[in-house]
This record gives structure tokens, sequence and C-alpha cells, in this order.
């Protein structure tokens, strides 16, 4: 993560698997060709992070306790899927909904933390969390800009390793209108030592890469296999296919954010031809006044530049000169 240069992906794969460790494999190895970073999944121990009656979001069909008692991955499964990512040669990543959730993940040698928004401002849990003296990702989601400075000052004199704070709109799936992409440029600003990414819950890719024009420096996206898209995250998830075409144009695009602004080696041969110099524009006399009439602005680039034109009107040529030529200043 300390690498700010490179734009960071992370394949969200979420509950997508249905608690099937086979399904999770196969997700890992298509995130994998897809190009990206990471692959993150979700540790659940439902009875340690809600009471069995919660509020029920339109996304969810039946209570999100009820689903995650059936789908949730086991630890084992954490730490084997773990293993298997590593000989793939892609990162593991996985967010914990509760601390002994994140207890567990810390003893089988998770490196790198990821907590969702609904956890952002739980003090508590996050305290337990940065105990471990590991990076963090903290998306930002149901929050308020007072919530993430109040945040960003408790985290910051706590944290012993590098932490992002990803843009985030916990809507299943978001209205443009809320995505508040702009804002991604604000967080860079202000909250000075943290990455800033975007965690993103459209079901496309034209935002996450509308974020990374805006400076997004880590992109996560929702990931599922197009057969099995019924889960509380259907709406929000694309599939591998697009996620592939998401990186690749990220790779295609990441050098091309510089704010520098100069003539380029490979610009020059073409300065020469497409700039305008001033040229005659019909046959003139020796010693006639030069006027809009008699010269004006054509390519190549290679003699006075056009923008001088002002500074030869009225003046007077040394000799007959023929039309469409160049003016040169032993000319005038």
């Amino acid at each position: 993560m300390k690498n700010n240069k490179k734009i960071i992906t992370i394949a969200e794969g979420c509950d997508n698997h249905f608690g099937s460790v086979a399904l999770a494999k196969k997700m890992i190895i298509e995130a994998k060709k897809a190009g990206a970073d990471y692959i993150k999944f979700q540790h659940h121990i439902p009875d340690e992070e809600m009471l069995k009656k919660v509020p029920r979001s339109k996304n969810f069909k039946i209570s999100l306790y009820n689903f995650l008692k059936k789908n949730a991955l086991k630890i084992e499964d954490h730490e084997y899927l773990k293993n298997f990512s590593e000989k793939k040669n892609i990162k593991y990543l996985c967010t914990p909904f509760s601390l002994l959730a994140a207890e567990e993940l810390n003893e089988i040698g998770l490196k790198l933390f990821k907590i969702g928004s609904g956890e952002f401002l739980d003090t508590p849990f996050i305290n337990g969390v940065l105990k471990f003296k590991k990076p963090v990702i903290f998306s930002t989601g149901m929050s308020s800009k007072n919530d993430i400075d109040k945040m960003y000052n408790f985290i910051k004199k706590k944290a012993k390793n590098d932490v992002a704070f990803m843009n985030c709109t916990s809507e299943y799936p978001p209205n443009y209108r809320d995505l508040n992409l702009g804002f991604i440029k604000e967080m860079t600003q202000k909250y000075k030592g943290f990455l800033i990414g975007h965690s993103d819950h459209t079901n496309n890719i034209y935002s996450s890469l509308a974020a990374v024009t805006m400076g997004a420096k880590i992109i996560e996206k929702h990931v599922y296999f197009g057969d099995k898209n019924y889960g509380p995250d259907k709406d929000v998830s694309i599939s591998f296919k697009q996620l592939k075409e998401l990186i690749r144009v990220i790779h295609t695009l990441k050098d091309s954010f510089s704010d520098d602004k100069r003539i380029y080696a490979r610009e020059k041969p073409i300065l020469r031809w497409a700039r305008r110099s001033i040229v005659t524009i019909k046959d003139i006399k020796k010693g006639e006044k030069l006027t809009k009439e008699n010269i004006w602005s054509k390519r190549p680039g290679v003699g006075i530049p056009s923008y001088e034109i002002n500074n030869f009107f009225g003046k007077k040529v040394k000799k007959n000169l023929k039309r469409d030529k160049l003016l040169s200043r032993k000319d005038i």
C-alpha cells in the first residue's frame, strides 16, 4: 500500500461465494486473471456482530443474520483461501465485522485489513484493530465530513502503519448524484499521510474510472459470477470480464494524470507542420505595405509565428514577394 504511484485494484468477493470454498477459489483465480492486486472476502461471526433481528434493507430478501449464518466463511476457510491466494500470486484481503473476527484474521497472518463503512465510527472496534499495527483501509460510507474529520484525528494518533480512506456511498446501488466523486480531491488534500481511494457500489465500471481521474489510488469493486447473481450484493457487483476491462483501462490511463505541461519531444516534429506562420496571400510589390489583404497565417510553423502578425502590419517590403511565400524578417 506504500506505493501511491500505483493504482491498487481490489476485487471484492464479499459473500458472493455463498459459503462455497470451491466457488471462492474460482473467484481468486478469476480475480488474478483480471489483473486485480487483491481478492477480498468478509469474515462474519454473526452472533458477535449483530442481534438476530436487525432492520432489513431492500437488497436483502432474507434477514442478514440468517443469510450470514448460512453463507459466511469460517476462519479455517479464510486461512485455506489465504494460502491458496498466495500460491496464485494475488494478495488476500478480508473485512472483519467484529473484533473477534479481526483477532482470528490476525492470528492466521492477515497482512492488511479492510474496515467497512458500518464500523467506521465504532471506535472500540477500530482501536482493537489498530493495535495489530498492520495497514488498514477504511470505507467512509454513511459518514459526514465531520465524522470523517473526527475519525481521521482519532486514527492518526493511534495508527502505527499505513492507513487508507475510501470515498464510499453505502447505497445498493447508489444514485449517481450521491457518489460525490469530487470529494476524492478534497480527501487527498485534507487527510495528509493517508492513501485515498474509492469503494464503488455501482454495477458498471464508469464511476471507478472517473474516481481514478479524481486521484483515487485504490479502487474496490464487488465481483460475481453471472450465473450466481442472487445474493444481497447482486445489484452492486460486476462480472470478472468487466473487472478485467476496468483494470486494463486503469493501467492504460495510470501515467496520464501528471499536472506537468510543456512541449514534449514527440510533439516537436508535429509542431513544425501544425503551427501557423505568417505567409503572403497575394503577390506583393517592393515598397508595398503589409496588410490583412496581403499577409495571413498558414501552415507550416517554420516561419515567423502567426501571433506576431500585428507587428508587421504597415511595414514595407524590401523586394517583390510572390504569393504563398513564408514571410521572412529579411523581407521587411
